[in-house]
């Protein structure tokens, strides 16, 4: 375990935030970020994403695919679409088993997927045939404005430092290039009900970010936010279907969602 400054804002003062026995988040004083704080050295981290984790991604990818794709509709996509992909490639980081990348090679894109989890990326290199580099992206030799389009969602949070990831997503963008981020909302209505008990509260997660946090990352590292939205209201099995919906719904309007999808430009 290291100790760490707060990623958004640099401030080294915590207080403490939610206690889960064998992990920990603090709270920054600076800007409220919620992280853990000593973190996981990077090589303890590596070994979490093995066969257990591979199994879990086959057995979740359509589910996963489904929200992706309403993610994507949620924002526009088929009508901004086509101009960004005569302009670049398409990169989903954290890309599991591919499913995503299949989906936009079939809309007609040029795509390439990083996946740290081995048995993963080679699923998707051999059952759908995609591009798919192992490891983290930091190890991936890929050429400076190559993309057009950089998605990554549900991995920003499972990173060490949010801010280099950042800074590689914008190097690999092409000007004007766009980057679709998708992470748990902690200012969220569930993460507000449920505290430690969230279902995004998980030894994996080191970050929980909320949307003005992440709102002061991204435009410090100089990407323009186009929109963001955020969906889910009550987790299924929470709430009767006749209050789930219309709690879904308003959620979904008023901008307390469980997740939070950022669309950027460079």
């Amino acid at each position: 375990m290291v100790p760490i400054p707060c990623p958004v804002c640099g401030a080294t003062e915590t207080r403490s935030g939610w206690d889960c026995g064998t992990f920990a988040f603090k709270v920054c004083r600076g800007c409220g970020h919620h992280y853990q704080n000593p973190q996981p050295v990077f090589d303890d981290l590596k070994a979490r994403y093995q066969e257990s984790y591979f199994q879990y991604e086959v057995e979740n990818e359509e589910a996963f695919f489904r929200l992706m794709v309403l993610g994507l509709e949620d924002i526009g996509f088929s009508g901004w679409e086509e101009p960004s992909r005569k302009a670049g490639a398409f990169l989903d980081i954290g890309c599991a088993t591919g499913r995503l990348l299949e989906h936009m090679r079939d809309r007609g894109w040029r795509v390439q997927g990083v996946e740290i989890c081995a048995a993963s990326a080679r699923y998707g290199r051999e059952k759908r045939g995609v591009q798919i580099f192992t490891g983290p992206l930091e190890n991936a030799d890929f050429p400076p404005g190559t993309y057009s389009l950089i998605h990554f969602s549900h991995l920003i949070e499972h990173v060490p430092d949010p801010r280099d990831l950042l800074n590689r997503v914008s190097m690999l963008l092409s000007p004007g290039g766009s980057a679709i981020i998708v992470t748990p909302n902690r200012k969220g209505f569930q993460a507000r009900l449920l505290g430690r008990k969230w279902r995004s509260c998980i030894a994996d997660h080191l970050h929980l970010f909320h949307p003005a946090g992440l709102a002061r990352l991204l435009s410090d590292v100089g990407f323009t936010i186009r929109r963001v939205q955020t969906w889910g209201g009550i987790a299924k099995g929470l709430a009767p279907d006749w209050v789930k919906a219309p709690v879904d719904r308003f959620a979904k309007v008023c901008g307390f969602g469980d997740v939070m999808l950022f669309w950027v430009s460079k």
